[in-house]
Order: C-alpha cells, then structure tokens, then sequence
C-alpha cells in the first residue's frame, strides 16, 4: 500500500548496530563525527535569541510567499557584508536546505528527470530525490594536490533528462571551494545545455585561507542559478529551521524560476511567523559563533597534523573550509570494518569514507569541531590502531 519511491532499505548497517550497542553498554564513547553545533559548548547569547524570538508582530498573521520583508532584507545584507549583491525580490524564506532544493527540484523536474551531483558528498541528497521523483547521476571530484571538478566526466553524465549540476561549496566533506575557473566552465557546460546550477552554500563562512572571502553563487548571472544557505551553519543554530534559496542568472529565466517557485512557496507557507522575525537578530549573532568554531577549527587541524607527523601510516588531505578532515588511511580492510574496529578497540567513533560515496576504501572523516580535549584523545586512540 506504500508509494516506490518510499521502498527504502530500513535494516541498520553494521556501524549504526555497532554504535547501539555501544550506547547501550554504557562505555565511553569519544565522537569525532559531532555535527551538532549547539552540543558542541560554543557559547551562544541566549537572551537575545530568546528575546527576538519573543518579538509581539509574531501575534499577527500577515503571510507573504517569499518571507517576511525584514527576515529578506537581513539576508540581503548578510551578502551584502560579503560583498555580494542580492536583490531582496529574489530570495525565497525556506525551512531548511532540504526544503529549498524541494523546490528547484520541484521547478525543474519532472518524474525521472535527473540532477548530477558531487562525489563524494554528503549522503542526503538520495532520499531528497527519491522524495521528488527524482533520478541522480554522479560526477567525480578528482585528488591531485587538493581537490578538482572532472568536468571530462561531469560533461559525459549529461543525458537528455539531465536538468541540473548540484555543487557543494565548500563540499562537504571533501572542503573543496569551487574556483574562478571552475564557475567559468560550469556557466559554459550549462548555458550551453539549459542546465540550472545548485549551489550549496553551508559552510561558505568557514574557510582557512586568509585574505579575501570566497565568492558565493548567489552573484552567478551567467546561468540559471539556485544558491542556499541558512541559519544551522551560519549562526549554529540548526533548531531554528530558518533557510534561504536565491535565484539569480539570465533576466528571463531568473524571472520565470520565481514566478514558479513563488507558486510553490505560497502552496506551504512552511516558515512561522516568530522564526522569521528573529532572523535579523539571529543572523547576528554569527558573529560570536563563527570567531569560536573557526578558533576550534584551527586547533583541531593543528593538533591532527601533529599527530599525523609523528607517524608514517596516515595523512590528511587538503581541505579548504567547512567542518570536516579527510584522513587517507590504510586500506588494508573496508572502511566500515576498520570504523567497527575503532568503536569496539578504541571507544573512538567515526565516518567510514564509504558513507559519503568515497570511490575506494581508504578513508576516514573527523569533525573538526568536536570539542578540543575529545578531539586530541580521539586522534590519538585513532592512529594507535595502525
């Protein structure tokens, strides 16, 4: 009595029985996957949020499809800090990302259409196309000194039902920021094909280059472009459900994307009114979180690379911004096996490669904002299993 695109294996993996029973016995557990800001001991003001989301218009209900004025305009100017141009028309007030790309998904898609996406990459968007009806194809980040777009491969994933190109930037949980270059040979594949670019744009604050931000998609004019963001990386607070989705590119195409996506968005009118209204004082208060997780951040990818220089069997890949390191490990089994092996031996929990669709065995993930003493005692237990 059930729909297809709901006949999802549900049977736990072997890691996921592991870590259960881990739980349940009560040990010790050092977590180097933490995902979860706000479990994290960052310090957030909890008497301005609190204060904002206490905010009396709330008691009025006045809905508007794309979002509240005042909650646009605060997005707006978060570009516009960034040195980026938004205009306030075109962002569309979402729940979360997972809603946002529903609704390019939604725009461009019909039943079997596809969408390219990164590999490796976050294991999401999966169940977010089969929600859709939608069919995935994969192209390839390549490895050579830090981390490449294959647009030889991406270019032969395109089929006739192909609609779009997915880019993570930074990708999670690679850290690879889309270049200059990159955007450029992006907007010829996709001008070129009628093909709309998704950025994802999470984990676009958190770099470790020094100097001038990244640049952000939402300024991409050269191509039908959806670009989303929200409020769970940027300010750390996951729990408010407060996302965004711009649509810039080409005037005509820009305005016919809206037309339709405001339909949808007026369909739900997913986002609560007190949410919205605190979002100009929960976009501030970005400021305190971020200069504290990039602190830990940092301290965290300094004490990995000094344990990895003490040792001759791992390695760290370059990463270039978000919250995660991939460590290049012996492949000797599959990474879930040696994950298994590190939870039972170890009382140390980590990703195997294979969870982000890694091509090979051979790789871990760590949380680079796992609090600083776990994080050192976690990498240590981790490197004695070699």
């Amino acid at each position: 009595m059930f729909a297809d695109r709901t006949n999802w294996n549900l049977k736990a993996n072997p890691l996921s029985e592991a870590l259960a029973q881990h739980r349940t016995s009560g040990k010790a557990l050092l977590d180097l996957t933490a995902s979860n800001p706000t479990e994290c001991g960052f310090d957030y003001d909890s008497r301005a949020i609190l204060q904002a989301l206490a905010n009396p218009t709330s008691l009025a209900y006045d809905p508007d499809p794309r979002g509240l004025p005042s909650a646009r305009h605060a997005v707006a100017a978060y570009y516009a800090a960034r040195g980026t141009e938004v205009p306030v028309d075109s962002i569309i007030l979402t729940t979360s990302t997972s809603e946002a790309y529903s609704y390019v998904f939604r725009t461009l898609c019909n039943s079997g259409d596809e969408i390219l996406i990164p590999e490796p990459s976050y294991p999401l968007f999966a169940f977010l196309a089969d929600i859709q009806d939608v069919k995935l194809a994969r192209y390839p980040l390549a490895y050579d000194y830090g981390w490449q777009i294959n647009f030889h491969t991406l270019q032969q994933a395109i089929t006739s039902r192909t609609r779009g190109v997915i880019v993570v930037h930074p990708n999670n949980p690679t850290g690879h920021f889309t270049k200059a270059g990159e955007l450029t040979k992006l907007n010829e594949i996709c001008s070129a094909r009628n093909l709309a670019i998704i950025a994802d744009e999470v984990f676009l604050d958190f770099t470790l280059h020094r100097g001038r931000a990244p640049f952000s998609f939402a300024q991409n004019s050269a191509a039908l472009t959806f670009t989303m963001s929200g409020l769970s990386k940027i300010s750390g607070l996951p729990q408010m459900k407060a996302a965004w989705l711009i649509t810039s590119g080409p005037e005509g195409l820009k305005a016919d994307a809206l037309a339709r996506l405001e339909i949808i968005a007026d369909t739900y009118l997913s986002m609560n009114a007190p949410v919205q209204w605190a979002i100009p004082a929960s976009l501030e208060q970005r400021q305190s979180f971020q200069t504290q997780l990039s602190s830990r951040i940092q301290k965290n990818l300094a004490e990995l690379d000094h344990q990895l220089a003490t040792q001759k069997s791992c390695a760290r890949l370059v990463v270039e911004g978000g919250w995660y390191a991939v460590l290049r490990v012996p492949a000797t089994r599959s990474d879930e096996e040696l994950a298994i092996e590190l939870l039972n031996q170890k009382n140390v929990y980590v990703h195997p490669g294979h969870f982000y669709d890694f091509p090979s065995d051979g790789f871990l993930i760590v949380s680079l904002i796992t609090r600083e003493e776990d994080f050192a005692k976690g990498v240590k237990l981790l490197l004695e299993i070699f």
